[in-house]
């Protein structure tokens, strides 16, 4: 019988798209009063090319060589401070809210996320999601080790909930890391497509792989009322 339902955040409740979007044209404000001669809509264009083309990891530098704006470490370590601390304009799904109301109540719902705070409590507050969940972890709290695919942040919400780890369902979106310890630990682990999913490769290793999968968040309600 489950009697948890453990989420991640990023991709899962809503798309990770919207905050790197959000966290892009806050960089391009910053970048724009900073050096006056740049437009703010043309340093988005060009940080928005190189995220939307695939890079990830060196947004900043290449589309600062686009734009032919001089910078050294400090000055990347600044606008990734920019990027993470900025307030980000996003909204829950109305099918997010939906499902959480309908399972509020009936199981314990917690949550647990990677990534770098204040980020991740910036993006649960934005959301307006802390009042649905029982215990929150961010793993990044816990130190970068243990990050997922760590057993260690999942151990922490098995204690904080109460529940047997064969009780308890884990809900995420990357197979490159979100399954292997819940599996381990013995969750049903359900994995969701959303059709705007920053992460979409599927895990090669049987370890990784979510024992159910789902294309839409609305279909998890009647997928746990399945489960004996």
């Amino acid at each position: 019988m489950i009697e948890a339902v453990v989420f991640d955040l990023d991709d899962t409740l809503y798309d990770e798209i919207d905050y790197c979007r959000s966290g892009l044209a806050a960089v391009s404000g910053y970048l724009a009063e900073r050096y006056s001669l740049q437009s703010e809509d043309g340093i988005f264009q060009a940080l928005w090319g190189q995220f939307a083309g695939g890079n990830h990891s060196r947004t900043f530098n290449a589309a600062l060589d686009e734009l032919g704006i001089p910078y050294d470490e400090t000055a990347i370590e600044t606008l990734v401070r920019v990027y993470r601390e900025h307030e980000p304009p996003i909204t829950l799904p109305n099918e997010s809210l939906d499902v959480l109301k309908a399972l509020k109540g009936r199981y314990s719902l917690g949550l647990l996320t990677d990534g770098f705070l204040p980020a991740q409590q910036l993006k649960v507050r934005a959301l307006g999601i802390e009042r649905f969940f029982e215990c929150i972890v961010y793993t990044e709290a816990l130190g970068r080790a243990f990050w997922k695919p760590s057993p260690v942040g999942f151990e922490k919400i098995v204690a904080a909930l109460g529940v047997p780890p064969d009780r308890m369902v884990y809900v995420g979106d990357n197979e490159q890391k979100d399954f292997v310890a819940p599996n381990a630990l013995g969750f049903l682990t359900v994995r969701v497509r959303r059709a705007r999913a920053i992460h979409t490769k599927s895990a090669v290793e049987a370890p990784a792989t979510a024992k159910r999968r789902i294309d839409r968040l609305a279909e998890l309600p009647g997928l746990l009322a399945g489960i004996p």
